[in-house]
Formats: structure tokens, C-alpha cells, sequence
């Protein structure tokens, strides 16, 4: 079992989320009543839904961390799961996005639902 699955199994049992296809055409997603949360893209490329103020808020510790990868303008930012510590930051991270939309901390005029990083990050093969 791939961490993205094993994230995606614990996150599923959570009574805020429900599960569905992802907006964006690719993968599953992770729904709350406000917002699409989390898509799961591949078995190690997660899109976690966060509110501008809450990455404003927690910008400089997104940025130090190697499992992030922040996209200018974006809502969403992409989280790489190589081990068990990533996993345990996604979980981290998902319980702050639940928590941001709740409070309804997005800003006025801006819908709930946005474009995830799937179209917007271009991997490079090596």
C-alpha cells in the first residue's frame, strides 16, 4: 500500500470528509460541506485546500518544509509523501484546512472551490 493510500484510507473515516472524484479530472478528492479538501493525485502527490489567510499565516513553516511545494496564487498547495512524517503533516494540514474553511476565513469574493496545482506544477522527467 502506497502512503497515499494509507493517507487517504485514514482521512476517509474522518466525519468531516466524504469522498469523491476530484474536480480537476484526476484522482480522488476528500470533501468537507464547504470545500473540496484534499485531491489525491498520484501514489506520492497530494493537493491540500487551504485558505489564503491560513498559508499567509503559516508561509515561512510551509516553505521550510521539503514535503511542500507552494504554487504563487494558488489556494492549494501540492504535498510530496515520501515517508511516514509527510503523512503525519498532511494529517496536520488537512485538520487546519477543515478548520480555515470552517471559520470561513476565505475571503469574501472568492468561491470555496478553486483550480488545484494537477494543471498548474510541470514535473520535469529526470
Amino acid at each position: 500500500m502506497t502512503l497515499a493510500q494509507r493517507a487517504m484510507e485514514q482521512l476517509e473515516v474522518w466525519p468531516d470528509l466524504s469522498s469523491g472524484p476530484a474536480s480537476c479530472g484526476a484522482g480522488r478528492a476528500l470533501c468537507s460541506v464547504h470545500s473540496e479538501i484534499v485531491h489525491f493525485h498520484s501514489d506520492h502527490d497530494v493537493d491540500l485546500h487551504l485558505t489564503e489567510r491560513a498559508i499567509e499565516r503559516f508561509r515561512a513553516d510551509l516553505r521550510e518544509s521539503t514535503a511542500i511545494r507552494l504554487v504563487p496564487g494558488s489556494r492549494w498547495v501540492t504535498v510530496h509523501l515520501d515517508c511516514d512524517t509527510d503523512v503525519d503533516l498532511l494529517m496536520s494540514l488537512v485538520s487546519m484546512a477543515l478548520k480555515a474553511h470552517q471559520t470561513g476565513s476565505s475571503p469574501v469574493g472568492h468561491p470555496a472551490r478553486s483550480e488545484c496545482n494537477f494543471h498548474r506544477v510541470t514535473v520535469v522527467p529526470r
